[in-house]
């Protein structure tokens, strides 16, 4: 079963982003949506089924340009699309996201 989260860093403050809008397209073109919680995290995608998340690639997308205004004055991003693939029975995806003004770093993690 597959498991999918996130979490956003803001590596110029050195604290979690909150708030940040998140767009999940799935690989049948479904769209999912979410936001970013106090502490920066995001897991709790509406179920697309009793076996979590297909294999197939997805498009996770970070609405980060009102974030980084917010708290910055400048985003040279509006947005942050990260595509990765999901295996059969891969088991938890972590998809995190540092991000600033004018950059931004992302990994598999754990």
């Amino acid at each position: 079963m597959n498991t999918l989260s996130s979490h956003v860093l803001d590596t110029t403050s050195g604290k979690p982003a909150a708030g940040i809008e998140l767009t999940l397209t799935l690989p049948n073109g479904e769209v999912l949506t979410g936001k970013t919680d106090a502490d920066g995290r995001f897991k709790d995608w509406p179920s697309v089924s009793n076996e979590g998340f297909a294999a197939g690639q997805y498009t996770l997308r970070f609405h980060c340009k009102p974030y980084l205004e917010a708290h910055h004055g400048k985003s040279f991003y509006p947005f942050i699309d990260i595509t990765f693939e999901l295996e059969n029975n891969g088991g938890h995806y972590h998809v995190p996201l540092l991000i600033s003004p004018f950059g931004y770093s992302s990994y598999r993690g754990s």
